[in-house]
């Protein structure tokens, strides 16, 4: 077949999935952290007539969570102080998506893994970064993710030519990663019309780097930091600041405004997520996106417009097991 004929449009009526340009072929699936979809909530956001809502896919990641963004910067950036290699392990706490990140960017790199985490976090999650040949050390599910900082420290100052301790919660690697990432790539898919950003506190990297960028961009753009309203939430991944040991990289004066989530919203709007947009996300997610909605319907009712951007942290299927990789099969 002859370039001219593969170049022939194709039949009246029918279009061609290959109409939109494909993505650029990679050298490693790290080439394919970030640059991640923004996704128009159009069935959420009709309850605030003149409100945009968008969300960054970031379960598009390869590791399907925004930690991917964090995780391969902190590494990277480690690769190039020498911090890291010549077998050296990585050690860091995680309640899951960052010990996944981890996981996949060591697998791809070739550095080992120790992860700590509770030992209460999801079975699938477990598994995910034992898939990737991670060590798992599990703290006390009592103590949360504050625990497994604990003792990640503790394992650190103990075993220092073992370890190295990149503390996600300290490592500046981890908002920037987004204070060059994902601000700009959501200024440039709104085409600079964004006016608020609302994510969640977790490390708090996503929401300080990238509303310190994007303050840059526009001083005007209202940017709120998401909580959970108390301190036994069912938010996995999130922070209530006043009850937990607040992460070296949190910056209160870059926000606007904080807003307070209950969990029940959180978890409500993840269902309705599924339901009415086909997303199957997690419940941080879902309070991501709640707290979107609560922007858009106060600017509707005081007849304001706004294009209110928020973040889908990750898929729904890792909170959910038993999930069980088969290695033999019974025929």
């Amino acid at each position: 077949m002859g370039a001219a004929s593969i170049q022939q449009p194709p039949p009246a009526g029918v279009q061609l999935a290959s109409a939109r340009r494909p993505p650029a072929p990679v050298d490693s699936v790290l080439d394919l952290v970030g640059n991640t979809p923004l996704l128009r909530l159009g069935r959420i956001d009709a309850a605030c007539p003149g409100v945009e809502i968008w969300a960054k896919a970031e379960f598009a990641n390869p590791g399907g969570s925004v930690k991917d963004r964090a995780a391969t910067r902190i590494i990277r950036d480690a690769l190039k102080r020498g911090d890291l290699g010549d077998g050296r392990r990585l050690l860091d706490s995680t309640s899951g998506n960052t010990g996944i990140a981890y996981s996949l960017v060591g697998a791809a790199l070739g550095i080992p893994i120790t992860l700590v985490m509770p030992e209460n976090v999801s079975l699938p999650r477990k598994q995910i970064t034992k898939g990737f040949g991670t060590e798992l050390i599990y703290s006390d599910p009592m103590d949360g993710s504050d625990g497994a900082i604990v003792l990640a420290r503790k394992l650190a100052a103990e075993h220092p030519e073992r370890y190295y301790y990149p503390n996600q919660y300290a490592n500046e690697s981890n908002w920037r990663a987004h204070y060059d990432g994902t601000a700009l790539e959501i200024w440039e898919q709104t085409r600079g019309r964004v006016t608020h950003f609302v994510t969640g506190i977790g490390t708090s990297g996503t929401i300080i780097g990238t509303s310190r960028r994007l303050h840059e961009l526009n001083p005007d753009i209202h940017c709120i930091g998401m909580q959970p309203d108390d301190a036994w939430h069912g938010l996995e991944g999130l922070k209530h600041i006043p009850s937990s040991l607040v992460p070296d990289i949190y910056d209160e004066s870059v926000l606007d405004e904080t807003m307070w989530m209950p969990t029940d919203e959180g978890w409500d709007m993840s269902e309705r997520l599924a339901e009415q947009e086909a997303l199957f996300v997690g419940h941080s997610a879902g309070a991501n996106v709640a707290a979107a909605l609560r922007v858009g319907k106060q600017l509707a009712e005081q007849g304001r417009e706004g294009v209110v951007v928020t973040v889908l942290c990750d898929r729904g299927d890792r909170y959910f097991g038993p999930l069980k990789w088969e290695k033999h099969h019974v025929w």
